[in-house]
């Protein structure tokens, strides 16, 4: 064991999952077989005879209380060190679908453990009042939805987990090994991680969201002489796209079009005609060959190296990186730019 590695404590580390009525089977087992994988690593490592991780399951039951459906080492009960919500299916809960699950949240994270949440159980964990005031991400996907209802929240969903000390989420729907990963790393060590990533095939908890996340304009926002430039911006992103332009396309002044551009749609009109050339730049790597100075033409960019800087900037890959990750055909590689 290293200066840097946790002493193991003489008790197991409690791990509890919060099973809620449309939680997802992937992250609560997952989850578990994680934990199971680092209790094994653990072991290994400092000579342990005995378990270093308990991981339980519990569910709604009478009242206020929820009951424990599974426990990996049966026992007197704990208080765990770590809660975690799992992700939804497709979509996330509404707001005050599982106030059980929210009270025992905050009972148990009053009583020390940490708070951590997966893709859409982040709206749970927010539902409890924990994450008020605090920086966190979700699934790309419901990140304007969770803004829009919990507004004292700062999401950054760029970001696959975030580590607020007391609180971590997660984002994306196989999030749930990168925030186990990093609750690995916290309890048990780096060497544990390690192992236990090592085992899985997976790379170190420290991947991006934004390397997948599509640009995804707000549109339902009820203004629609905004709506009507960004239906004309989206046809014809090589155009013009200045603040000028686009405030004569809505017959506003420019100050009251940036305004309203702004209100509507969360961007300036030059960060979201940005995102509309990058997310035409991913769509060209992902399905030609065709050169990244081409790609950077056909994207607005009269520059490649600019191109090459916005994009790396943007999505956290540079144009290469992203080809080798995400290409998905074998186009000639004199194929066409339309």
């Amino acid at each position: 064991m290293t200066k840097n590695e946790p002493r193991l404590t003489t008790s197991p580390i409690g791990i509890a999952i919060v099973c809620f009525d449309g939680s997802q089977p992937t992250s609560i087992h997952g989850l578990t077989d994680l934990f199971n994988y680092a209790d094994y690593y653990a072991r290994e490592h400092s000579g342990l005879d005995r378990a270093a991780v308990r991981v339980t399951h519990w569910r709604p039951g009478a009242g206020d209380a929820l009951e424990c459906s599974f426990d990996s080492l049966p026992g007197p009960a704990v208080v765990p060190s770590v809660v975690i919500v799992p992700g939804c299916h497709i979509k996330p809960l509404e707001r005050g679908a599982a106030p059980q699950c929210a009270r025992w949240l905050t009972a148990r994270h009053a009583q020390g453990a940490i708070a951590a949440a997966v893709c859409g159980g982040v709206f749970l964990l927010a539902d409890s009042g924990l994450l008020a005031g605090r920086r966190v991400t979700t699934h790309w996907l419901f990140a304007e939805e969770l803004r829009a209802r919990f507004p004292d929240l700062y999401v950054d969903a760029d970001r696959l987990v975030i580590d607020d000390g007391d609180v971590v989420t997660a984002g994306g729907v196989l999030a749930w090994a990168d925030l186990g990963l990093t609750l690995v790393d916290r309890l048990l060590g780096p060497t544990v991680m390690h192992s236990t990533a090592h085992f899985m095939l997976m790379d170190p908890p420290r991947r991006e969201q934004r390397f997948y996340g599509n640009f995804t304009p707000r549109l339902q926002h009820g203004d629609k002489q905004i709506l009507a430039v960004q239906h004309w911006m989206q046809s014809n992103y090589l155009e013009d796209c200045s603040v000028a332009v686009l405030a004569g396309k809505a017959s506003m002044s420019t100050r009251t079009f940036l305004r309203r551009f702004t209100q509507a749609t969360g961007s300036k009109p030059s960060e979201y005609h940005q995102r509309l050339k990058i997310a035409r730049g991913k769509e060209l790597l992902e399905f030609t060959r065709d050169s990244v100075e081409r790609i950077a033409l056909a994207a607005g960019y009269e520059d490649a190296g600019g191109f090459r800087r916005t994009f790396k900037r943007v999505i956290g890959l540079s144009p290469a990186e992203y080809r080798r990750k995400f290409q998905v055909t074998r186009a000639p590689a004199n194929a066409a730019v339309g």
